[in-house]
């Protein structure tokens, strides 16, 4: 009499291992859609199907699970170009890159905004910043403080710009500074009542790259 075949044993033994492809593009997708500071190790790991412990193989905590997104969005948005000879330009081309970059994907703004953490994929851009400053007469110290300024006043203008869309959106309502600035005095802000009423289609204009070559322009001066 033949046997019956004996039941199919179940696999047994750890889960398939997640990649860090799959950790970043996860992360990613959460920042993107709520933001970062809803990404958190536990809330990752749900969303892959797996647990905090395992994403450790990967990453040792949300620092450097931020630092990981940022060079994976700079790998792909910000790849070596050419740049103007003139060294003038090739300072403002560059920071400008960078500003577009960062412009469209405004949550890394916040990360950036700590000022610690960076990616390695967009040293190529800052490289060329503070050699361009150099080639402008500055010496190395003070090119390395003319990025700084550029890099504060770019990303400022972003985190401004982002934030106030973020707090108007849907809403219609006159913001607290409309509503100040019509009640100026002319008197007492004779400047500000002269503008009061077109201050804010005036300063929504998108003027980043004449306050850069002014801001520039200002640090070869300066020398």
């Amino acid at each position: 009499m033949q046997q019956p075949s004996p039941t199919p044993r179940k696999a047994t033994g750890r889960p398939p291992r997640i990649s860090r492809e799959e950790v970043v593009e996860t992360a990613r997708r959460i920042v993107a859609e709520e933001g970062v500071g809803k990404l958190t190790m536990r809330r990752l790991a749900g969303e892959i199907g797996s647990t905090p412990m395992a994403l450790y193989h990967h990453v040792r905590n949300k620092e450097e699970l931020l630092v990981l997104l940022l060079d994976d969005y700079a790998a792909r948005a910000l790849r070596p170009v050419e740049l103007p000879a003139d060294p003038r330009e090739r300072v403002l081309a560059a920071a400008t890159a960078i500003h577009d970059a960062l412009a469209a994907c405004p949550w890394i703004v916040e990360v950036l905004a700590a000022d610690d953490l960076f990616s390695t994929h967009a040293l190529w851009y800052v490289e060329r910043i503070v050699d361009g400053l150099v080639d402008c007469g500055l010496s190395p110290e003070r090119a390395a403080q003319g990025y700084r300024a550029i890099w504060y006043y770019t990303t400022g203008e972003i985190v401004v710009r982002a934030t106030a869309a973020e707090r108007r959106a849907g809403d219609d309502r006159p913001t607290y500074r409309e509503q100040v600035f019509a009640a100026l005095d002319p008197a007492e802000y004779p400047r500000l009542a002269q503008v009061a009423g077109r201050w804010e289609p005036v300063t929504a204009q998108d003027a980043y790259g004449d306050g850069l070559r002014a801001l520039v322009t200002g640090l070869l001066a300066a020398g």
